[in-house]
């Protein structure tokens, strides 16, 4: 794994840097053995002797984060977006678990970040602002810390004819995100017009091209009824290209309610991308 360095987006976790570089756990040099081209969190390093065995970095990711039981003793976690790192590190022969995880957690608390679930000598998650960070210590000596930078998404691929032409040559079917519906019914809503002009082009453009419309839903609501919403917002949309000139014979339609999701049903953002419309090539 190479490390990437950090975006602007996420520099404001270096400040916290500052309130931790009075621990000399924390200035603890680089090891010759580490994983080649990674470098230390800015937010936690290592304890003195550790080697830095591999890291990973994520422009834009999901990270579930453990925080511990509720009263019916089922795991709670809370999953976040934006951009994630890992690190993982072995530190040196005869220190224990419990001394990582002391260690760090004192560390956290003198830099004044919130800690959130602590199950010692574990795991710990932490945050301050709208950086979260996870120490976790498997049952091999080694101990992982993982931070994501809650963020939105840089949005860079638009629904363009060419856009969504190439995709369905790749691989046979493509995602198409901007038709929207009215909460709970069939009917298209006017900002829908400008994907729905593309995906109308991508047809012209392709006298050839038969294409299945199907329609997908979160899985909020009764199954039976996401299956028919989902069967009726296809044919709104096979109803709309017929209505501009599309031949009835390129076209089906096909609701597939909740059964295929692409994002977590858990977070806001996985169920908006859940609630789609998809074209398969016929």
């Amino acid at each position: 794994m190479i490390y990437v360095p950090f975006t602007r987006a996420s520099r404001c976790a270096l400040l916290l840097t500052l309130f931790l570089l009075a621990s000399p756990f924390l200035r603890a040099q680089a090891s010759p053995d580490d994983a080649e081209g990674c470098k230390d969190s800015p937010l936690i390093s290592r304890m003195p002797g550790s080697t830095l065995v591999s890291c990973d970095h994520k422009e834009f990711d999901q990270l579930k984060l453990p925080l511990g039981q509720n009263k019916a003793g089922e795991d709670v976690e809370k999953t976040l977006e934006g951009e994630v790192s890992a690190w993982t590190y072995q530190p040196r022969e005869g220190v224990s678990a419990i001394q990582v995880f002391r260690n760090i957690q004192n560390a956290i608390k003198t830099a004044g970040l919130t800690i959130d679930y602590s199950s010692e000598p574990d795991e710990l998650v932490a945050h301050r602002g709208n950086t979260w960070y996870w120490m976790e210590n498997d049952n091999n000596g080694y101990w992982a810390q993982r931070m994501v930078v809650v963020q939105g998404m840089n949005q860079e691929v638009t629904a363009d004819a060419n856009a969504l032409a190439a995709e369905i040559k790749k691989s046979g079917h493509v995602a198409v995100y901007g038709i929207h519906f009215e909460t709970g019914k069939a009917a298209i809503l006017p900002d829908s017009e400008k994907v729905l002009g593309e995906v109308l082009k991508l047809l012209q453009d392709n006298p050839d091209l038969k294409v299945r419309v199907e329609g997908h839903t979160d899985n909020v609501g009764a199954k039976a009824a996401n299956q028919l919403l989902s069967q009726k917002r296809a044919q709104a949309v096979m109803g709309w290209l017929i209505a501009n000139g599309i031949d009835v014979s390129r076209l089906t339609a096909q609701g597939f309610g909740d059964n295929k999701p692409v994002g977590d049903n858990s977070t806001e953002d996985g169920r908006a991308k859940n609630r789609r419309v998809e074209l398969a090539k016929l």
